[in-house]
């Protein structure tokens, strides 16, 4: 159990039924009246924030989430198939459990699966991947006013924002987080 005076950002909780992680909290000592905490939390579910308060001596039970490394091997059809590299184990999730995790992961690379009590909720892929491009415009000397950029399409089928520069069959970095191109490589 933590209490609400003890509330760190990061630190997950069991709040109304849901699982939810404290994005940021204050603790307010008014002039008048308790003092409180104001916090906000995000469902790590489905991703909503909610704001509210609490006493600083109200308890919650602590959730312990579940990062575990595994190897995505492929997708057929609806499931995509993870593998479990210490003991072999394989699961497949549905596309509501992954959202659009993957865009930027091919076959065979490490994510981190996520899950509480057993039931899988989000996959994180690696912060930064490379990437080769199968189709882009060609560039033009000239067009660069500005830092302009194009849509390239990737290996995995995502498509991305380039420098003009940037050449069909280059090998990119990419970060997953924004999505955004970071250099060539």
């Amino acid at each position: 159990m933590i209490t609400a005076g003890d509330f760190k950002n990061g630190v997950t909780i069991e709040y109304d039924g849901k699982v939810c992680q404290i994005v940021e909290f204050q603790h307010v000592k008014p002039g008048k009246g308790a003092a409180f905490v104001r916090t906000k939390l995000k469902d790590i579910v489905n991703g909503g924030v909610v704001e509210t308060s609490f006493r600083p001596t109200e308890k919650f039970p602590q959730a312990h989430i579940e990062r575990k490394d595994m190897q995505y091997l492929y997708n057929d059809g609806d499931l995509y198939n993870f593998m479990d590299v210490e003991n072999y184990d394989q699961i497949a999730l549905s596309q509501e459990d992954i959202g659009d995790a993957l865009k930027f992961v091919k076959e065979n690379e490490m994510v981190k699966v996520c899950s509480h009590k057993g039931k899988v909720f989000a996959v994180e892929p690696p912060l930064f991947v490379e990437l080769e491009i199968t189709e882009t415009e060609p560039g033009f000397k000239g067009d660069t006013a500005t830092g302009a950029t194009k849509p390239a399409v990737v290996e995995t089928g995502a498509t991305v924002y380039v420098p003009l520069f940037v050449e069909q069959n280059d090998v990119i970095k990419i970060d997953t987080r924004t999505g955004e191109y970071l250099s060539r490589v």
